[in-house]
């Protein structure tokens, strides 16, 4: 830039996630050089965009140099603090967010797409601005000249900014943003993409009340690219799952792979792509010869393996007969624009089903529900009218209305929809194309005042005998629905924990409790709650318990008042002598951008029982 132009403060805004207090080139900034990243959670550019940012953190952690994040939403549903701080807890973002108040800075910045670096200098002005991926050198050679001449005209500010990043708020929970699942009715097995844990969890199918039982933990959690044994293997926030008998198919979609799983052997070899994320739109080459570009999910059809492959907005095949991996619908243009496969436009497909004839995908970008017509080899949109035309309407063709869905599944004769940002579950006709929503509040919620599903931003779903199992991602749970009733249970996997690095370590609190020797016990948790403090209703609290091995209640829920009550039926309680309690919640400091602390709580209640005992057990904590 030739003439000096000031960057403007970030404001106005709703306020700021990971940090203890907003930042401004004014002051906090002063002496530092910073790079904004325009970002909205939905663009697969964006998370693209995000190691690169990690690099460049690690690179000058030493120095007077901060990431800022401005999020400036796309879509309604990520413009508030709720969803976005699930997207920075889920991405793993290790910088300052400032929440864009519609796009206001986005315009002091005269920004033009996602996602947009801007590197300002130590004294507040512009450096420059470039958009897109593949930046890491671009900006890798700008900050080094930039610290450079802060050093020589003496105004860099002494080492890194020092902030108080909000804390890991997942609970204890089993499950961390699970991603994709797949429900295999002829196994009598539940699959699921525990996402945020890089591990594939292989349980039995629920019984009628939601309980199952583990079989076997596919990776240890740890990050990576790793092939071995089922203990030494490594994925990195794994997605899509495909089954062919004892040969599953996972689409580990951060390391650019395709994975194939040997459940008898208990072994994983890598099948596709280098582990590097590349911009190819054609392909054509053999295994891992090929390199992907974020593959989101998986369809299986004989030995033809589908994939979604959001980065390039395409989808691609793998002959896994001769490994031949190559490039099947969407030029590549983001956009929604049907014909051919090869001139067909296509934007960020995530999700695949299979039907006779057709291969439906929800192409979430243009909040759109497509297929292939296989035959005619030929792309045809049901549902969806361009990348900026969204919203939560019920209704028939062009007047029907998504936003951003992740997912679909085939049942009896239907798609089965994850309509994403809208909280929901949809049913849409392929010959009418009418859409109607099944379960879910359209807000982020675990249940409605009457007990109804309430889903947070649900990525997957799968059907085995009449009962709909969902990936309610940004609740951290499984779900699972009764197609002919609408019955609702959370799936309880009993042995199933977090990996071990990521378990807190928690001694129990013990106490003994007189309950009624016979009828239903109610549980009631509160907790003393630092002054100036409130329960976060934008996270999700967890409540587990258990006896032994089994389990014999939880709940995710969201609230922001205490206490919360659970009901433990008599039959749960038939010949228990003991409960292992664990309810974990995260509360936030008062004002508009507080921090919020995750807090979790244990005991172990050693029961007798006597007829005129209180139905209520009364528990509390402090932080």
């Amino acid at each position: 830039m030739n003439q000096k132009i000031r960057a403007p403060e970030l404001s106005p805004n709703l306020g700021w996630l990971n940090t203890d207090r907003p930042l401004r080139f004014s002051h906090e900034l002063r002496g530092r050089v910073v790079l904004l990243d325009f970002w909205t959670y939905c663009c697969i550019n964006c998370m693209h965009v995000l190691p690169v940012l990690a690099w460049l953190e690690e690179k000058y952690r030493d120095e007077p140099f901060q990431v800022i994040g401005v999020h400036s939403a796309k879509f309604d549903n990520e413009a508030g603090r709720e969803t976005i701080r699930a997207a920075i807890a889920r991405y793993e973002i290790k910088h300052p967010v400032v929440i864009d108040d519609g796009m206001g800075i986005w315009q002091a910045y005269a920004v033009r797409g996602w996602p947009t670096l801007v590197l300002v200098d130590a004294e507040g002005y512009l450096v420059g601005a470039e958009s897109g991926e593949g930046l890491r050198e671009v900006f890798e050679r700008a900050i080094d000249a930039t610290l450079e001449r802060g050093r020589r005209r003496d105004v860099l500010a002494e080492g890194p900014l020092e902030l108080k990043l909000d804390a890991d708020l997942l609970g204890p929970s089993e499950l961390a943003f699970p991603g994709k699942l797949l429900a295999d009715a002829s196994g009598q097995r539940l699959f699921i993409a525990d996402s945020n844990h890089n591990r594939i969890v292989v349980a039995t199918l629920p019984d009628a009340s939601g309980r199952a039982r583990l079989l076997d933990l596919i990776g240890a959690g740890r990050q990576g690219s790793a092939d071995g044994s089922f203990d030494d293997v490594q994925f990195h926030h794994p997605q899509g799952l495909a089954l062919d008998g004892d040969a599953l198919f996972v689409a580990d979609t951060e390391n650019h792979l395709i994975r194939q799983v040997d459940l008898e052997r208990k072994t994983v070899r890598t099948i596709a792509g280098t582990g590097r994320q590349v911009h190819d739109r054609r392909g054509g080459n053999v295994g891992r010869q090929q390199g992907l570009n974020s593959p989101w999910d998986l369809a299986l059809d004989g030995r033809t393996l589908y994939i979604a492959m959001a980065g390039p907005h395409q989808l691609w095949r793998m002959n896994l007969a001769t490994g031949m991996v190559e490039a099947f619908a969407g030029s590549g243009r983001e956009d929604i624009l049907d014909g051919t496969i090869g001139a067909a436009a296509l934007a960020q497909p995530s999700g695949l089903a299979l039907a006779p004839g057709r291969l439906y995908f929800a192409d979430s970008e243009t909040s759109s529900i497509r297929f292939v017509d296989l035959d005619r080899a030929f792309v045809q949109t049901l549902v969806g009218r361009g990348l900026f035309v969204f919203g939560d309407v019920d209704g028939r063709g062009d007047a029907a209305r998504l936003q951003h869905p992740l997912g679909v599944a085939w049942h009896d004769g239907a798609l089965l929809v994850a309509d994403t940002y809208n909280h929901k579950i949809k049913r849409l006709d392929p010959d009418t194309r009418e859409v109607r929503t099944l379960f879910g509040l359209g807000r982020p919620a675990t249940r409605g005042e009457k007990g109804q599903l309430g889903l947070f931003e649900p990525g997957g779903l799968s059907v085995a005998e009449g009962r709909l199992y969902v990936a309610d991602t940004n609740n951290h749970r499984v779900v699972m629905v009764d197609m002919k009733t609408g019955a609702w249970a959370e799936v309880m996997i009993e042995g199933l924990t977090p990996p071990m690095h990521k378990r807190r370590s928690l001694p129990a609190r013990k106490i003994s409790a007189t309950i009624p020797a016979t009828g239903a016990l109610r549980l009631l948790l509160s907790a003393d709650l630092p002054p100036g403090t409130h329960p976060a209703a934008d996270a999700p609290m967890f409540i587990r318990v258990a006896s032994g091995e089994r389990v014999i209640a939880q709940e995710t829920r969201k609230t922001d008042a205490l206490p919360v009550a659970l009901e433990l039926a008599p039959a749960d309680l038939d010949g228990t002598d003991a409960l292992e309690v664990t309810w974990a919640l995260a509360y936030c400091k008062d004002g508009p951008d507080a921090q919020c602390i995750p807090a979790q709580w244990s005991w172990l209640v050693t029961l007798t029982r006597a007829e005129n005992a209180s139905p209520e057990l009364r528990l509390s904590g402090r932080p």
